[in-house]
């Protein structure tokens, strides 16, 4: 579980976020979203131990992250970002075998029979499997995105944190990701990520963060804070809930 109480973020000497309040449960599927700049990568990162907090606590099962220190982070937090680097000649396995490095003492370069069972756990959940020896620079984007999810599988967090994982990715490839995603969560995972696509939110997370003004708009449940209200504040334009034949709910801007 993550929670975060009363936290500011700063950049530089400019606070971006201040006095945020939210919480996410283990097992589910939560989505922070908001207008770009809203800080919603800084939040992210903050919450990954990655950047402190200007006031509050960010909070991962009652322990503040930034007490802990990079190792007992790693072994609670993978982050995953949308613009990790494509190395070339580099391929798919060795790309996800660097999820098992905070498992190991820095003098410990032999993969151990737990490293390779973690590392083939984590491509055969994203069916990568046999693509294991391909390098990542030939895949296409949302195959490199599921080895990127890999890593974080492999390093065998109970928290996993995405920033932007659907972007550049088409409508199918997209819906694979977060599908991906909503199983890992029946399996127990917290799951928080950064998006884009309202209509995405909407259709598979769980809890829903909304960033605007300096602040949190709300956080809670989809279906409470995605509203025509709360959506306005957030994005500045108008927005009604579109209901479809199989009880889907997608939202359109309206002209």
């Amino acid at each position: 579980m993550i929670e975060l109480r009363d936290t500011s973020m700063n950049i530089g000497q400019r606070t971006i976020l201040r006095g945020v309040d939210a919480r996410f449960e283990r097992g589910k599927f939560s989505a922070i979203l908001g207008a770009n700049g809203a800080g919603k990568t800084t939040l992210l990162r903050g919450m990954a131990g990655l950047r402190p907090a200007a006031a509050g606590s960010i909070r991962i099962d009652e322990q503040d992250v930034h007490a802990l220190s990079a190792t007992q982070r790693a072994l609670r937090v993978a982050m995953i970002a949308a613009d990790e680097p494509v190395l070339d000649g580099v391929n798919v396995r060795e790309i996800v075998a660097t999820g098992r490095y905070p498992h190991r003492r820095w003098w410990e370069w032999n993969e151990r029979p737990d490293d390779a069972r973690a590392i083939h756990n984590a491509l055969s959940d994203v069916a990568l499997l046999e693509f294991a020896h391909r390098p990542i620079d030939t895949l296409s984007s949302g195959e490199r995105q599921r080895a990127w999810i890999a890593l974080g599988l492999a390093q065998e967090t109970p928290v996993l944190l995405l920033d932007e994982p659907t972007s550049h990715l088409d409508v199918r490839a997209a819906h694979d990701v977060l599908r991906l995603l909503r199983d890992l969560c029946a399996r127990g995972k917290t799951v928080v990520t950064v998006l884009h696509d309202v209509n995405e939110a909407a259709e598979f997370a769980d809890t829903v963060l909304l960033l605007g003004h300096g602040g949190a708009i709300a956080c809670g449940p989809r279906e409470e804070v995605l509203t025509t209200g709360k959506l306005e504040r957030t994005y500045g334009i108008t927005m009604e809930p579109l209901v479809l034949q199989n009880g889907g709910v997608r939202l359109f801007v309206r002209e």
